[in-house]
């Protein structure tokens, strides 16, 4: 781990746990200092309760924990909506952000059937969603890709509240509030999540769109090496940009 790379702090998204992202620690570590955390409510920190503000109470601890000052934080999905919060809360702790499959308004019409869904998993043994979730994984993805995401297990209790707070939130207007540069990083398939990409890009000056070709929602199991290659190049980028990044001012 190198000293002057730029920090790096990994959200995951629904329902997982900081092992979505073993890959891209692996892929990452060596040139970065870098970290993937557990949102409340997930992972180690199942039995703590659900909310924006803790969540990114746990990126900021993450962030100085690395100790080299602001850093890159990587989002995807629900995650990716709480680095726009935590970069709006906490600009002197944000270096950059990548939104990865997190460019969808989460206001209006269109998200009917994300609060029907919010509403639906607590009706179903969580037992059943388990089983279904680990074939699913296990049928679309190599195992070393998705076994540590496995074997962390699923916050499905903390899903009706997650999704109820970022539901009616976050918007293109959103990214207004950031101060950082932005990779709007998206799978060229996901069409749901991405459908709002030009207006996110648009609302900020510092934001561009990478699309990785082939890949769906879950982009960094679908293709980990070109999601951490995207990752990697733009934290490289920030770091030209300013090296002196890691004073921490």
């Amino acid at each position: 781990m190198t000293a002057d790379g730029v920090p790096i702090v990994l959200v995951h998204g629904t329902r997982f746990s900081a092992g979505q992202w073993s890959m891209q620690l692996a892929a990452l570590d060596g040139e970065f200092p870098v970290t993937a955390i557990d949102l409340p409510g997930h992972g180690e920190r199942s039995a703590e309760p659900w909310s924006l503000r803790a969540a990114t109470d746990v990126i900021a601890d993450a962030v100085d924990a690395l100790g080299h000052g602001p850093a890159l934080v990587v989002g995807h999905s629900l995650g990716g909506y709480v680095t726009l919060e935590f970069a709006r809360r906490r600009p002197e702790r944000t270096r950059g952000l990548v939104l990865a499959g997190a460019s969808f308004a989460t206001r209006g019409a269109r998200v009917a059937p994300y609060r029907w869904i919010a509403g639906l998993v607590p009706r179903v043994p969580a037992d059943r969603l388990t089983r279904w979730n680990d074939r699913l994984l296990r049928r679309l993805y190599p195992r070393e890709v998705v076994e540590a995401t496995i074997r962390a297990g699923y916050a499905f209790h903390t899903l009706p509240a997650a999704w109820g707070e970022v539901l009616g939130r976050f918007d293109a207007e959103s990214m207004r509030a950031v101060r950082a540069p932005v990779l709007i990083l998206n799978g060229e398939k996901d069409t749901v999540f991405r459908s709002d990409e030009v207006r996110f890009a648009r609302a900020h000056p510092e934001a561009r769109v990478e699309l990785i070709p082939r890949a769906r929602h879950l982009m960094n199991f679908d293709d980990p090496a070109a999601f951490s290659d995207a990752v990697r190049r733009f934290a490289r980028q920030l770091r030209a940009v300013n090296p002196a990044n890691s004073s921490g001012n």
